[in-house]
């Protein structure tokens, strides 16, 4: 396993583990995520909740699965267990996906803030059923540049909470709504710039 791959999963697991800590061992209703919406809008309904959960869960799951998907050597050794893996994948992104352009509605920022993590969403699902698309089809090399697409926009679960804190110490938390705003953004346009920059390496390194 390479150091890229291990770094993927370390970060990947790291987040995950702090989800899960935050909202299904202590109480979802006093995460600092949701303590922070709770200071912009005065409620929240019982479906915001249910979407969060179910994004949660099933963004964890793309998250952790993702980097074995894309490490060849496991994909070579094992077919069978990529294949499975890539399914559960998909799935992750699906409802995670779906729940994620419900939550981006509502999301801190306000409109710029909700753009980006709509947008987040969308393209996380397009990308995601070109993948399919082209695994279907047999363009195996499509769906793999495909699925590193997918997987930046992935991880920007990792990559919001890095951030986070940085805007915070460094624009303070008075500013956290337009800190959160540009964030929204932050978090994934970076990943995929950087994931066509693996794919033309990539591409360059085939020829």
């Amino acid at each position: 396993m390479n150091k890229t791959t291990s770094l993927l999963i370390i970060f990947a697991i790291l987040v995950s583990g702090y989800s899960i800590v935050q909202y299904f061992i202590m109480d979802a209703h006093q995460a600092g995520f949701v303590q922070l919406k709770l200071l912009f809008s005065s409620t929240l309904s019982s479906l915001w909740y249910i979407m969060l959960s179910i994004h949660i869960i099933f963004g964890i799951a793309a998250l952790i699965i993702g980097p074995f998907t894309l490490f060849a050597k496991f994909r070579e050794r094992n077919i069978n267990r990529h294949k499975i893996l890539g399914r559960i994948y998909i799935i992750g992104v699906f409802f995670a996906g779906i729940s994620g352009i419900y939550l981006a509605i509502y999301a801190t920022g306000g409109f710029i803030a909700q753009l980006g993590f709509g947008f987040l969403s969308v393209f996380w699902l397009l990308t995601a059923f070109q993948a399919l698309v082209n695994v279907k089809n047999k363009n195996i090399q499509e769906h793999q540049k495909w699925m590193i697409r997918n997987y930046s926009l992935t991880f920007a679960a990792v990559t919001l909470r890095m951030w986070l804190p940085l805007f915070t110490l460094m624009f303070g938390f008075e500013n956290f709504n337009y800190s959160y705003a540009i964030i929204a953004w932050l978090c994934w346009v970076p990943n995929l710039i950087v994931a066509q920059m693996i794919i033309q390496r990539n591409v360059l390194v085939s020829r």
